[in-house]
């Protein structure tokens, strides 16, 4: 009676231990999941990478519980040499059910509630017209400082280019300008087909739906210049839909709208456009039907088109 005692109490100090040992595993991972992503270069992306580590955290407990549960039975619970016998039944145990059956559905519920918590932090959608189907919609972030209201900037995707328009300048570029540690308001607009706006550096991703405008704000947190890709396939040249998000101090803002308006609208690169045209001079080319580039965009500053892809 004793020896089993004991060996029941040390069983049980076994498993205590390896479940430590699993969640502290689990978490070191979780934190090195930060390192896995584009560096934060916005307010959202730091919710964002906190959700993701929670989750890597949470998922990487599951699995070296679940791996190291298999191999320990693999190892030390295997069936003698020739024995075909079933194990102990376990049907009709509740206890254990109600263990497999309340545990993972706090885990999705705790997950669920994470995911909302962290989308609603980010606000990063205005008032887009009446809720449907039941779904709530997010609204505008509040000011925690006085920020004078401008007009947001009009984002412009077509087949295949992005443009920029600044109201209050009468501005138009190919490249997106923002200053730092400021609310970026953005007009999100399609004139053709469904693109995506997406920025990895910021974690923000937007569908861009035809004949609707959507108001998109977020807020850059670090000077660079960051990528700016299609996310949706968009078509041929879908790939070649990118342009380039430059985040600088307020008064390099400044300094830029002055002398982008200065200058006179001229017709940027543009690779697809210019790729099409060279498809359909090649007499080689195959001939295929396929949806001809808009125009070039004619704006006042424009990416080298070196700049512009990668």
């Amino acid at each position: 009676m004793f020896y089993q005692r004991w060996f029941k109490q040390r069983w049980i100090l076994v498993v205590i231990g390896l479940a430590i040992a699993d969640t502290l595993l689990s978490i070191w991972i979780g934190q090195q999941s930060y390192r896995w992503l584009p560096p934060q270069a916005s307010a959202e992306s730091m919710l964002v990478d906190d959700l993701f580590c929670l989750m890597t955290t949470i998922g990487s407990l599951i699995f070296f519980g679940v791996v190291g549960t298999l191999i320990y039975s693999m190892i030390f619970q295997r069936a003698p040499k020739y024995d075909t016998s079933d194990g102990p039944p376990i049907e009709g145990n509740l206890k254990l059910e109600v263990i497999w059956t309340v545990v993972p559905s706090i885990v999705i519920v705790g997950v669920a509630f994470a995911s909302y918590q962290t989308y609603d932090g980010m606000k990063i959608l205005g008032d887009i017209g009446p809720k449907a189907l039941g779904m709530a919609t997010a609204n505008a972030a509040p000011m925690t400082t006085e920020v004078v209201k401008t007009d947001p900037i009009e984002v412009r995707a077509r087949q295949w280019a992005w443009e920029f328009y600044y109201p209050e300048q009468a501005v138009s570029s190919t490249e997106l300008h923002l200053p730092v540690n400021q609310r970026a308001n953005l007009k999100l607009s399609s004139e053709d087909v469904l693109h995506g706006f997406f920025v990895p550096a910021f974690r923000i991703k937007q569908d861009i739906i035809p004949g609707r405008e959507i108001d998109f704000e977020f807020t850059p947190i670090r000077e660079g210049r960051y990528r700016l890709r299609d996310s949706d396939y968009s078509g041929t040249y879908f790939a070649a839909n990118q342009s380039v998000v430059v985040v600088e101090s307020e008064a390099d803002y400044q300094d830029w709208l002055a002398i982008a308006a200065a200058q006179s609208p001229t017709p940027a690169q543009n690779r697809a456009y210019r790729e099409y045209q060279r498809s359909r001079q090649n007499p080689n080319g195959g001939g295929w039907a396929t949806v001809e580039p808009a125009a070039p965009p004619v704006v006042n500053y424009a990416s080298s088109d070196e700049e512009s892809y990668e």
